[in-house]
């Protein structure tokens, strides 16, 4: 799937090349974008998507084994910093008969490690734990790590598909005694596998997007008077700590339950959580 978003976005790219003509033409290509950074307030998102599914995953006690090398890079950037590069860029290039494309990331001026990440979100959780459906708080570990596709499946065959099949022969010897067990282990084990096809591209991926262009049009922004503290997109300004801690992990979580309530039916959870939500944020 990766392949192809990126296949289609260099396709695009070249259409509009060859189409232009003599209109100005700017392409922003922002990396993982994450929930927003001030605007038009800290922590808005739009759905629960990329890292914030394994952060409520997580959170919700459905993650205690994940592929990946903590030292990969993770290029995330705020929402509203993509909005801020566009702006700008648009000033910048208005009536310029040419083509220019902004990579609008951090995985230079600001990298962010896969393990920062997991870091984050078990302090998080661990401070503010997910209330589950019978009014309980969800108690979160360290999240074992494979390094490979090979060790995962092999760490998963052992530690739970096995004993999820032990489960289900008793089950069916039980007469579906321990059937609601049994359905939640394996929802839980396919909602990691599907985490993994998902993600798995990413969780190994070696190379940083040049932001050097970014820079430059930063750079020019300052020179020229525009007022940087209202369109920021400097990702240098960003501590991850911080803003995982007091920022994204809250506007994730505060997402999930004020919206997904109604479909879920944890309208009570979603009461219970709302006080870790509202003394979480700084």
């Amino acid at each position: 799937m990766a392949k192809h978003v990126r296949f289609q976005q260099g396709d695009g790219g070249d259409v509009m090349g060859h189409l232009k003509e003599d209109i100005p033409l700017v392409i922003v290509r922002p990396t993982i974008v994450t929930s927003t950074y001030k605007e038009p307030f800290p922590g808005w998102a739009e759905g629960v998507r990329t890292i914030d599914s394994l952060a409520v995953g997580y959170g919700k006690g459905r993650i205690t084994c994940f592929l990946g090398n903590p030292k990969t890079i993770i290029d995330a950037i705020p929402a509203d910093m993509v909005v801020n590069a566009m702006i700008v860029a648009m000033v910048a290039h208005a009536n310029q008969p040419n083509e220019t494309i902004y990579h609008v990331g951090s995985s230079v001026s600001n990298p962010l490690e896969l393990g920062s990440i997991q870091d984050y979100g078990q302090r998080y959780f661990t401070k503010h734990p997910w209330i589950n459906k019978e009014g309980r708080p969800v108690i979160v570990g360290e999240v074992k790590m494979l390094n490979s596709m090979d060790s995962f499946k092999r760490y998963l065959a052992i530690h739970y598909l096995l004993p999820l099949k032990g489960l289900q022969i008793v089950n069916t010897a039980c007469c579906q005694y321990f059937e609601s067990l049994y359905v939640e282990l394996r929802r839980k084990i396919k909602f990691v596998m599907r985490l993994v096809e998902l993600y798995g591209p990413y969780l190994f991926f070696k190379g940083y997007y040049d932001d050097m262009n970014s820079e430059i049009l930063r750079r020019a922004a300052v020179e020229s008077g525009v007022e940087t503290d209202i369109f920021c997109f400097d990702p240098k300004v960003i501590n991850w700590a911080d803003y995982f801690m007091n920022i994204h992990l809250p506007g994730a979580v505060n997402y999930f339950i004020y919206y997904k309530a109604d479909v879920t039916g944890e309208d009570h959870q979603m009461l219970l959580h709302s006080k870790w939500i509202n003394s979480s944020v700084v």
